[in-house]
């Protein structure tokens, strides 16, 4: 009984781990490509001081650290699935 919960917990961690890490690494790559194209990287230099001024590079920091967050949830998630 003990081994059918294992196999039951690792395909619900697969199931659910393994498309969410496929959709944030596509956002992230996504993100940097689309958003990142769109401001001034000069911008980067003086962020602090332009942060309410610029929405878009508030916007694009916003978004990649999300995805970037999801995708290293994920990947625990996935090791915990193969470690078990």
């Amino acid at each position: 009984m003990l081994r059918l919960k294992s196999v039951a917990m690792k395909l619900i961690l697969y199931m659910t781990a393994g498309p969410m890490f496929l959709i944030s690494f596509m956002a992230y790559l996504y993100l940097s490509h689309k958003l990142r194209s769109g401001y001034n990287h000069d911008l980067e230099d003086y962020y602090h001081e332009v942060e309410d001024l610029h929405a878009g590079l508030a916007k694009y920091n916003k978004w990649t650290r999300i995805s970037f967050a999801v995708a290293a949830l994920s990947t625990l998630l996935l090791f915990i699935a193969v470690s078990i």
